[in-house]
């Protein structure tokens, strides 16, 4: 009996499956992130190394491999092609993928407290307004994170929901993977061509 694979969808740009053909395997690179991203690389690059160290304690990740790369799980919620772009259906081992709660990283990007349901969240947003504190970034990214760490402390611990709080509507899951391999893609789509990747 053959190991078990799950069917997912990436779009990409035509570089990656020119590097699938070539080299046979495709990682994100840094250089991909900067190039898609300018000004807010930095931002990016570390939003993605803390998903990587987190994910790490969920599914082994190579060192070489320390960004990750999106799918989606149904063909109908996939980013949709754009000019100058490919997508990918591809099949993957189960244990080479992570799924991720797509609105819960929506929070994580932003820097804001993970709730556990809506209940939860007014909790929070009582005890920020207790302490005269109008969003959960002013905590993390400015001096008041150094004078409320419990509340620091607190919002990024719930950032670990982001793989564990899966009881949520089908459509607000994402996979991410850390590379993809030729003999993982079975459709290639191709919509143009153009520099960069969409890791």
């Amino acid at each position: 009996m053959g190991n078990k694979t799950i069917t997912l969808w990436t779009r990409q740009v035509p570089q990656v499956w020119a590097a699938l053909l070539d080299e046979g395997v495709y990682r994100c690179k840094e250089e991909y992130i900067r190039q898609k991203n300018d000004t807010i690389s930095e931002y990016y690059l570390e939003l993605y190394q803390w998903y990587t160290r987190e994910a790490g304690k969920y599914i082994a990740i190579a060192e070489e491999t320390p960004y990750p790369i999106w799918l989606s799980l149904d063909e109908e919620m996939m980013l949709q092609p754009v000019d100058h772009s490919v997508i990918l259906r591809v099949e993957v081992p189960v244990e080479k993928v992570l799924l991720c709660n797509y609105d819960a990283w929506g929070y994580r990007v932003n820097y804001w407290y993970v709730p556990t349901d809506k209940e939860d969240e007014e909790k929070h947003r009582r005890e920020l307004a207790m302490y005269g504190i109008r969003s959960d970034d002013e905590l993390i990214n400015t001096h008041k994170g150094n004078f409320y760490p419990h509340l620091r402390s607190k919002i990024r611990r719930s950032w670990s929901r982001v793989f564990t709080q899966m009881n949520v509507s089908p459509d607000m899951l994402v996979a991410t993977t850390w590379e993809l391999r030729r003999e993982w893609v079975k459709e290639v789509r191709f919509y143009e061509a153009v520099d960069g990747a969409d890791c």
